[in-house]
């Protein structure tokens, strides 16, 4: 179903579903990577850019993506570095075609006979990849997280998933397992590497015991962190999510052990400002990085029959990726051991 409705996004219908919230397109229009939803860069006659994001259907519900919504623009409201999404006003003559929805006005649902499109609209806001060896960058990174954060602990998210090990590992794996996802000869080898690991990740945060959740970016990759002169910021929160503070901090992390344990300590520097770390949860690097793992693999498989993934990950149907991937888990059960 999903592929149909992308295939009916074409440069004309994006600039009707630009008209039908009030903004007209001068006809110059760009498509930005995304492989999770289709995201269009558009300008304006009035001089403007803007960016349309066209949500997965099936992905979110309605009231998940409003309240991602409603968490950028407090954010926003708070002067933290996030770009929220523009509130939109349909004119009166195509409100039979278009509902927009949450209290700020921000998601927007076009009605065809072919099918509805979900979407919202942003301000276009360039920037590039954070150079985190810099000295100083990482101090600034913490700090931007921290102010995310106290904002995050204010009250968690009713209807956006929490981070958990059910959800993100146990769920991955038993559909990876149940649709034959992996080949025949490499399944055994990856469903026990699989297996273990996850028993390693249990065991970890078991020992980490009860800790905080908040709303979270919940997936703070340096590629979906921007950099300006004026310093970090987010473009978009589309996996955000309950969890643990760390979430948001280990994949800011690269290295040996050593090397990491420095970098931690130099987002937690600028972190403090805003928020006290728990030291438990530097534990918990190797553990998230493994869910990580799983959930990508299964995130891939689920999508396999969007044209743009076998595209892109072709390799991902060979055994060589599932022997690597269990000989890699492998090496995260012992990493977690030895933390």
């Amino acid at each position: 179903m999903s592929n149909v409705v992308y295939a009916g996004l074409t440069p004309d219908r994006v600039l009707d579903a630009l008209d039908c919230v009030g903004l007209r397109g001068d006809g110059r229009l760009i498509q930005l990577n995304s492989y999770e939803n289709r995201v269009f860069q558009a300008y304006l006659e009035s001089g403007d850019v803007v960016v349309l994001k066209f949500y997965r259907p099936g992905r979110w519900s309605d009231a998940q993506i409003i309240e991602e919504h409603a968490f950028a623009v407090e954010l926003a409201a708070e002067e933290v570095p996030v770009v929220a999404p523009l509130s939109l006003e349909p004119p009166a003559h195509v409100r039979d075609r278009v509902v927009v929805s949450g209290p700020e006005r921000t998601l927007a649902t076009l009605h065809e006979r072919e099918g509805g499109w979900r979407f919202s609209v942003t301000p276009r806001r360039a920037g590039r990849a954070p150079e985190l060896d810099r000295a100083g960058v990482l101090q600034r990174v913490g700090r931007f997280i921290g102010r995310l954060h106290a904002v995050g602990a204010r009250q968690p998210f009713r209807h956006r998933i929490g981070f958990e090990i059910a959800t993100v590992g146990d769920a991955a794996r038993e559909w990876l397992l149940a649709h034959g996802s992996i080949p025949v000869d490499a399944e055994a080898r990856w469903r026990d590497a699989s297996e273990a690991a996850l028993d390693a990740v249990r065991r970890a945060f078991g020992a980490a015991g009860a800790l905080r959740s908040l709303r979270l970016h919940g997936d703070c990759h340096p590629g979906n962190l921007l950099w300006t002169e004026q310093g970090p910021h987010f473009v978009d929160l589309d996996d955000a999510c309950n969890g643990p503070a760390m979430q948001d901090l280990w994949m800011l992390l690269s290295g040996d052990a050593h090397t990491m344990a420095r970098q931690l300590s130099e987002l937690h520097a600028g972190y403090r400002a805003f928020m006290q770390p728990d030291p438990r949860e530097a534990r918990l690097v190797e553990p998230l990085r493994t869910l990580r793992m799983i959930h990508h693999s299964a995130w891939i498989a689920r999508r396999w029959d969007d044209p743009a993934f076998p595209a892109a990950f072709p390799w991902f149907s060979d055994a060589a990726y599932w022997h690597e991937q269990a000989r890699q888990l492998r090496e995260q059960v012992a990493a977690m051991h030895a933390s």
